[in-house]
């Protein structure tokens, strides 16, 4: 630990990483960077929480495909979704004979598999861990709101859930490195309403962000980008409009639910959401930008609403959490 950022020993890199995606992700600007997608949806299943189980299946053995490994080269996975005691997580990685953490961060779920992924690397010296994730838009609104059979009307500051499952492959190699780590501390501004979930967790993005340029003595300025995870519109501007007051500039903040459709042409009002959003725009966006050198330093923040229908019913507010992972293209900074 450095001036309270974990500082890992072992700063792994990102070795090989995929994402599969439905219909309406292969249709947005980022279409064509992701490795697989599936124009109904379905990925040869029968219900909606079986493709996205099938999602993440297809995800992570394209992942160890391109490391030219099979599942037992695995040492341990970390994994979550959106899904009642994440089933889409188990169900879809059975086939994997390692160590395997169900985790449960909402949409911030890829940074905490990221984070802890590395944690375990550094504390038992494995050699590869497998970091997945991913959420489905049928599963997510049938979890949360409403079937999408009931043809629901959306409010404007509502968010697509994405279609998506990215795996990453942790370990020793060449990729991008993880060099530090901010995990999240809960933020409940007292936002109730479900379908403003940008509003709720804009507040758990300010406070990592500004603990963190406080802790490290950085600027935004130093960074290639900041890449937070689906605030969304509400969100973004929210966060962006909290940073400039407290006198950090904000003209290098990108949002990855922004990024990953067209807001207008798709339909997507306030732009994507879910544990797939994230995660599907660092395999297919961010990662490959620092492999090619066009940027060495970025930070990615992964944004998650921590709330359940349950809780919503019970009339609780909605907590937020952000955790920070800073990516860059040199080990040694």
């Amino acid at each position: 630990m450095k001036n309270g950022i974990l500082v890992p020993k072992f700063c792994p890199s990102i070795f090989s990483h995929a994402s599969a995606v439905g219909k309406k992700e292969h249709a947005g600007p980022l279409g064509s960077l992701f490795d697989f997608h599936d124009e109904t949806d379905r990925f040869g299943q029968e219900t909606w929480e079986q493709s996205e189980s099938e999602m993440q299946h297809v995800a992570l053995n394209l992942a160890l495909t391109k490391a030219g490994l099979s599942s037992s080269g695995i040492d341990a996975v970390f994994a979550g979704d959106l899904i009642n005691q994440c089933t889409g997580s188990s169900f879809g990685l059975l086939d994997v004979p390692s160590p395997y953490f169900g985790l449960y961060g909402a949409c911030s779920t890829s940074a905490e598999a990221l984070i802890l992924a590395t944690l375990y690397l550094n504390a038992t010296g494995a050699s590869t861990v497998a970091a997945v994730t991913s959420s489905h838009n049928c599963t997510a609104e049938r979890q949360f709101r409403f079937p999408v059979e009931y043809a629901a009307l959306r409010t404007p500051t509502s968010q697509w859930t994405v279609t998506g499952a990215a795996a990453f492959l942790l370990g020793d190699g060449p990729g991008a490195y993880i060099t530090s780590l901010l995990p999240g501390r809960i933020v409940d501004r007292g936002v109730t309403d479900a379908n403003n979930m940008g509003a709720a967790m804009a507040p758990a993005a300010f406070d990592t962000l500004s603990r963190y340029f406080s802790l490290s003595g950085s600027s935004p300025s130093d960074f290639d980008g900041i890449f937070t995870g689906d605030l969304g519109y509400e969100g973004h501007a929210i966060l962006t409009d909290s940073l400039s007051s407290s006198g950090f500039p904000t003209s290098n903040f990108f949002d990855c639910g922004l990024l990953i459709y067209d807001r207008e042409k798709q339909d997507a009002h306030a732009g994507g959401s879910g544990c797939g959003c994230s995660a599907c725009v660092l395999s297919s966006f961010l990662l490959p930008k620092l492999e090619r050198g066009e940027f060495h330093d970025i930070l990615f923040v992964a944004t998650g609403a921590l709330m359940s229908r349950k809780s919503l019913l019970q009339g609780n507010s909605i907590p937020g959490i952000a955790h920070l992972i800073r990516i860059t293209k040199e080990r040694n900074l």
